[in-house]
């Protein structure tokens, strides 16, 4: 069959045709290339997060709220967290470079902290009175994708918020492409944003992996991570969307893979098993072999555990023959959710104008491990990767290549008409969990030792979707496919409680490493030993984020990634959020736990 004659999904190109930035090193594509070409970290003493650790360095946007306001003309009595803002200016910048129309477009933002740097502060009067608790409307991290959207006209139904820790914003581009792939969407802007806030700031403290020192990727001598803050976003479009507004491509967004480690809620397996399948899966989906990509951007984020696995990832599949590697964590800092859209933006200068960022610090290269980069310019770049893993083990994997690359891809998927095989997929198993009807059965999959550390919620997900799984005869889901509203509530509730009433020392680490949204699907993960797809979508409403979760996995089977899929909404309201909402805006919603399984198969 001639490829001109008809294309399957997974044939369509996705093109990128405008892109943005804001990080510790420049609030724009310009000033963060300058820096790169420079050597200049952004890393440094904190200025504008309040806290008592100032031994702890961080890449911070220089630019205060009030600045970022002024910049975007963006009144002082609008509620607008500094998630919300950075995502702003990035997303401005690539609408600006590619002079997409948004009639159409889609939004889908990577972001786990949404307005905690709002929330933190205030708190402990949000719980006594309603001065500031009009903070919580915007607290959660769907909310905060809504604030974004609003700023530019993007209508709520034409928005996403994926919450999977540090791979958020790489998984947004994951989600955006194969939207395009099944004629969802023709144009989504995708990417992450997050603010520094002392709640996470703490957290990662409490596991005792930040660096007082600038941090040293893949080097000998590394001890531990900066954190970061800021945003990158960019503009996915399929050819026929670019072609009938003459846009121009910058750039193709070729491969890319998401699976799970499966092996530890917040460190990675020695032997890089779920970012060897990332990788593979990407290079797999563009058709390149490993000698073709022409530079790494790594997680690399400077801790023992995740550079020793991602090193012996990348020498699992390029072999002797490893490409010049960096991580740009030492220039901005780990932005968390946000990296990878950082990342992701950085990787398309360097594809574009012919450089290999360095890796600053790598003075000392780790003994059996690979030798990073220490910076070229003037060099041709044909195709480029870029990794974002997370906690939970979400590991993502994005190539991107030149766009005369798939020059004839293009030509073709203007000629002809996308194959999508018809299909059915069925509902095998549903099992569900209420306040008023809690399900009890977790002896029957752990033992009471087992789960004493789990927090309600987990506990209730572990249940449901167990029962499902064993209801459908199935022991490990291809993929795992979640959504909540709040995320660990009860766990981040007593963590932020704990920081405002008693200060930033003696910090509680499981609280913090069961904070993440993301927590559930990992877990989940592990114990079903699935290394597939995974992903968490959060989002006000049960019915509207469970079709979320059913739609992602209709897409996937329509791609033909998977067969089946474990999919699933579980939340949360404690007492204190019940409490707030009521005082809000009158919603009286059950205190304790909901939790929905479904077991979902392609027939």
């Amino acid at each position: 069959m001639n490829r001109t004659e008809h294309l399957t999904p997974m044939d369509k190109p996705i093109y990128i045709t405008g892109m943005g930035i804001i990080s510790a090193i420049g609030n724009s594509r310009a000033e963060t290339e300058r820096a790169l070409l420079e050597g200049r970290s952004g890393v440094q003493t904190l200025r504008l997060l309040p806290s008592v650790h100032q031994d702890l360095p961080c890449g911070e946007v220089k630019l205060s709220n009030e600045e970022l306001r002024q910049r975007l003309h963006i009144p002082t009595d609008k509620g607008c967290n500094r998630t919300a803002l950075l995502g702003i200016e990035a997303i401005r910048q690539a609408l600006e470079q590619s002079g997409l129309p948004l009639d159409e477009a889609w939004l889908l933002s990577g972001t786990t902290v949404g307005g905690m740097d709002s929330t933190e502060r205030h708190f402990l009067d949000m719980l006594e009175g309603d001065e500031w608790l009009p903070l919580l409307a915007t607290h959660d991290s769907g909310s905060t994708t809504g604030l974004m959207a609003d700023y530019f006209g993007i209508p709520a139904r034409r928005t996403m918020t994926i919450s999977t820790a540090c791979s958020s914003a790489a998984n947004a581009l994951i989600v955006g492409a194969n939207m395009i792939k099944t004629g969802e969407a023709e144009a989504v802007i995708a990417g992450g944003s997050e603010a520094l806030s002392l709640f996470h700031l703490n957290g990662f403290h409490t596991l005792m992996i930040l660096d007082t020192e600038r941090c040293r990727p893949f080097d000998e001598t590394r001890r531990g991570l900066n954190l970061g803050e800021g945003a990158g976003f960019v503009v996915l479009e399929s050819a026929a969307s670019m072609r009938r507004r003459g846009g121009k491509p910058l750039a193709i967004l070729s491969g890319y893979g998401n699976r799970c480690d499966a092996f530890h809620q917040t460190a990675s397996s020695d032997n890089g098993e779920g970012a060897t399948l990332a990788m593979q899966e990407a290079l797999d989906l563009a058709g390149l072999t490993p000698q073709a990509i022409g530079y790494v951007n790594a997680h690399g984020t400077g801790t023992p555990n995740n550079d020793a696995s991602e090193s012996a990832a990348l020498l699992r599949i390029f072999g002797n023959h490893v490409p010049p590697v960096s991580s740009t964590k030492p220039f901005t800092g780990h932005a968390t959710s946000a990296a990878g859209g950082i990342e992701s933006v950085i990787s398309l200068l360097a594809l574009q104008d012919g450089f290999i960022p360095a890796n600053l610090g790598g003075d000392h290269p780790m003994p059996g491990g690979i030798v990073p980069s220490a910076g070229e310019q003037g060099v041709v770049l044909r195709h480029v990767m870029c990794n974002s893993f997370g906690f939970g083990g979400n590991d993502s994997s994005l190539i991107f290549s030149r766009p005369e690359a798939e020059e004839r891809a293009a030509e073709a998927d203007g000629k002809a008409s996308v194959e999508a095989a018809a299909f059915e997929m069925s509902t095998v198993a549903c099992v569900r969990s209420t306040p008023e009807a809690p399900l009890d059965n977790l002896r029957e999959f752990m033992t009471p030792l087992e789960s004493r550390r789990l927090c309600k919620l987990l506990k209730s997900a572990l249940m449901t979707s167990l029962t499902a799984l064993r209801q459908a005869g199935v022991d490990t889901p291809d993929a795992i496919i979640l959504g909540t509203s709040y995320g660990m509530l009860e766990n981040s509730e007593k963590f932020l409680l704990e920081l405002c009433r008693e200060g930033e020392h003696g910090l509680s680490p499981t609280l913090f490493m069961q904070s993440t949204h993301n927590t559930i699907a990992g877990t989940l993960a592990i114990r079903t030993h699935c290394h597939g797809y995974n992903i968490t979508y959060t989002q006000l409403g049960e019915a509207e984020t469970l079709d979320l979760c059913r739609r992602e996995a209709e897409r996937l089977m329509r791609l033909g990634r998977i067969h089946n899929a474990l999919i699933g909404y579980h939340n949360e309201v404690t007492p204190a959020l019940h409490d707030m909402l009521l005082r809000l805006r009158g919603e009286n919603l059950p205190v304790g736990v909901t939790s929905t399984a479904m077991f979902l198969e392609k027939r």
